[in-house]
């Protein structure tokens, strides 16, 4: 390995504590004025993030899973952030292996940790890359995987590819700045490209249903960060409109543009959002 290099990968931050949030990078949304020549494209997991400190695997809440030691025995001793993830459309089973304390640990074999990024390292992320794929190859983890980078030569092979993730069940792509030092925070050199975006909200009101969802839940009042209040009323199986989520609680849901009142538009149930 070249020496510079070496040194980017092991020149580190502290390991971050149980009760610490992790230092992670966020994305921005995908904007077309980018030169594409620029960037790596992977496909977006539909998975948990999460954040190897070295010694334990901790949720972007700051919690740590309750991973069992054989699966992270191998894993190197430097930071990695990467993503819980089990298949396409899977989420709602990883969440739920993640978020188990006492269940059983043979789960954990269906999961693999998607590595992504290196963010203790001080090269940029064309150079990651390379580290990235070489941590992988010397480690003896059978969980411990590279999402694959790409290139891509213009905007309509994007949207192509994007086209193709989406109708295998895949949820979008992210965009990676090939010259970006990571950063702890949002940054536009990492950037999510979906056929639609998705936000959080804080559920205020549950809205009985008629007709067919008559004697269960119909919609949600959910209000925004922002203080915006709308309803969803899309999205929902028959088992969470018969148990809704919590007063208080939030969700994430998708929507495809606004209103010149900064509704929402098409708003559709997603998930609860993870407290671990």
């Amino acid at each position: 390995m070249h020496y510079y290099l070496f040194l980017c990968l092991f020149i580190l931050w502290p390991t971050v504590s149980p009760a610490s949030v992790p230092p992670i990078q966020l994305a921005t949304i995908y904007r077309q004025d980018i030169n594409i020549d620029e960037y790596w494209v992977s496909e977006k997991l539909d998975g948990v993030r999460a954040y190897w400190d070295g010694k334990q695997l901790i949720s972007r809440q700051g919690n740590v899973f309750s991973a069992p030691q054989w699966f992270i025995k191998d894993f190197p001793s430097v930071p990695l952030d990467g993503e819980l993830w089990i298949a396409r459309d899977k989420f709602a089973q990883v969440s739920g292996i993640a978020r188990t304390h006492n269940g059983k640990t043979q789960e954990w074999e269906q999961i693999s940790f998607m590595i992504f990024d290196l963010p203790a390292s001080l090269a940029n992320f064309s150079q990651r890359i390379k580290l990235i794929s070489r941590l992988v190859k010397q480690s003896s983890s059978p969980y411990l995987k590279m999402i694959p980078q790409h290139k891509i030569t213009d905007n309509t092979k994007l949207q192509i590819l994007l086209e193709e993730v989406i109708a295998s069940g895949g949820e979008g792509l992210m965009l990676h700045k090939g010259s970006a030092y990571y950063q702890v925070k949002r940054s536009q050199d990492l950037m999510k490209l979906k056929k639609y975006e998705d936000a959080e909200a804080v559920v205020r009101k549950h809205i009985p249903g008629k007709g067919r969802n008559s004697g269960r839940m119909g919609s949600l009042l959910v209000e925004t960060e922002s203080g915006i209040l709308f309803k969803i009323g899309t999205g929902f199986s028959d088992i969470e409109r018969e148990n809704p989520p919590e007063i208080g609680a939030i969700i994430t849901y998708k929507f495809i543009g606004k209103t010149k009142n900064n509704v929402p538009r098409f708003a559709s149930f997603m998930r609860i959002r993870e407290s671990y």
